[in-house]
């Protein structure tokens, strides 16, 4: 936190002392407030170049979580009984906070920084990602290739890498106020990746092009088998490049009417992360399906927030390569929104394992906003997952989740919501086998529910 201070003290400073420097002037850049909901495209705009500029924005968000979980481990004696379910008090969370810090460098040229001040999985301060982007060519030569990049923007860096449409409508840590909902998707698609991405959108049409390095964290360290340096059995030795795409058509047809439809494409042959367990921000449903820890369990089951950060996700777990693709209508009448999700994703459990199995998911949200300015909201969103935990398993597991919230935009930089949750879990085995010993199973006849509130700021 410290060195954001002097980072803030610097440019200030300069500003001072150069009076060409300037805050707030920025060219093709989504607002973070209420004029973001259904901006799912990087924007472009006529706003003028007026030198050198900084932008500096946050965001903030507090939850009070009244849930409790439950399954059907009620019965467990002897030294089983340690395996049940905490209870949940009902209290606040711990409050997020992000902060972004970009720059206008020349016309049509802007550089972004992502950072998460406060967040489940971190503490202290630290960086989600920053990217360049490109509108214009200018800077090589005026009014190079003007006709294509009128259509075109170039994202260099490691960044929200854009599979599908679902994560501009999700929460980022304290990044909240497009998500009508407490809670993401269960089986939530959100990455960052070094990489460069190419959109070209035009009289409606969608189109995006990128390739990652396939890592969430960067390092150059070589894996040399029987060495220090050697993967566990269940990784990868050789890392292959993410090809990402997206392709669609965003029409206004009307002023009520707005018909959205987008395919996209997730492909990757050897990765060291995981599409669906990179957001280490964490998940907006602390601590439930949970107990205490217990030495030889599994980590992802106990009680600490901070370590166990998915609770509440559903995560394929493919150990070596996958492939997704998301579905995505959108319609908009007058204050009606329709959001709807397709997922099909495959993949593979170890290095050299080749067997294939496929993990599905379904969501549909309504959303009905009204008021001035449609400052007000009510909805429900409903969603299911189906598929196989491992290759070896004889059934598919499944997770549905039922959520229905209301929502108060006080101002265009505020956000007050109240949510219902209900979360199942089906199909799931009464004991696992974990390390070679049988020890019974959170998620046997799982369910978590009840009442949750979040405000939000962003600026």
């Amino acid at each position: 936190m410290k060195k954001i201070y002097l980072l803030f003290i610097a440019l200030t400073s300069t500003i001072a002392a150069n009076a060409q420097l300037s805050f707030g002037h920025m060219q093709n850049q989504i607002p973070r407030d209420q004029r973001a909901i259904n901006v799912f495209d990087v924007k472009k705009d006529t706003a003028a170049y007026k030198g050198i500029s900084v932008d500096l924005g946050g965001a903030f968000a507090l939850q009070f979580q009244a849930l409790n979980s439950f399954n059907d481990q009620r019965n467990l004696t002897g030294a089983n009984a340690e395996y049940r379910l905490n209870n949940l008090t009902n209290d606040f969370n711990l409050p997020n906070a992000n902060m972004t810090i970009g720059a206008q460098l020349a016309d049509g040229v802007r550089v972004n920084l992502d950072i998460y001040l406060a967040s489940r999985h971190h503490h202290e301060t630290w960086v989600q990602g920053g990217y360049l982007q490109i509108d214009k060519l200018d800077f090589i030569k005026k009014g190079l290739l003007e006709d294509v990049m009128k259509y075109t923007t170039i994202k260099i860096g490691q960044m929200e890498n854009n599979y599908g449409d679902a994560h501009f409508r999700r929460s980022n840590n304290a990044y909240t106020i497009t998500n009508p909902f407490i809670g993401n998707n269960i089986m939530d698609a959100f990455t960052t990746e070094m990489g460069a991405e190419i959109y070209y959108n035009r009289s409606g049409f969608v189109s995006m092009i990128g390739v990652t390095n396939s890592k969430l964290n960067q390092n150059v360290q070589e894996v040399i088998p029987g060495t220090a340096t050697e993967l566990a059995p269940d990784q990868n030795t050789t890392i292959s490049p993410t090809i990402l795409a997206k392709l669609g058509w965003d029409k206004q047809i009307d002023s009520d009417l707005r018909i959205r439809l987008t395919g996209s494409y997730y492909h990757t042959a050897n990765s060291s992360g995981n599409l669906y367990s990179s957001d280490r921000a964490g998940s907006r449903f602390y601590s439930v399906m949970t107990h205490a820890g217990t030495i030889g369990y599994p980590s992802s089951n106990i009680l600490d927030s901070e370590s166990n950060k998915d609770t509440g996700r559903f995560n394929p777990g493919f150990g070596n390569w996958a492939t997704s693709y998301m579905i995505n209508p959108f319609i908009k009448y007058k204050g009606f929104e329709f959001f709807g999700t397709l997922e099909f994703a495959s993949g593979g459990d170890y290095k050299g394992t080749d067997d294939t199995r496929n993990v599905n998911q379904y969501v549909g949200d309504i959303v009905y906003r009204f008021g001035n300015h449609e400052n007000l909201y009510v909805g429900a969103k409903y969603n299911l997952v189906d598929g196989k935990l491992r290759n070896s398993d004889a059934d598919a597991v499944q997770v549905n989740r039922f959520e229905a919230a209301a929502g108060w935009f006080m101002t265009k930089n505020i956000l007050a919501k109240l949510s219902y949750v209900q979360q199942n879990y089906k199909n799931y085995q009464q004991f696992g086998n974990v390390g070679g010993v049988s020890m019974p199973n959170d998620f046997y006849g799982g369910k978590f529910e009840g009442l949750m509130f979040e405000a939000t700021i962003s600026f």
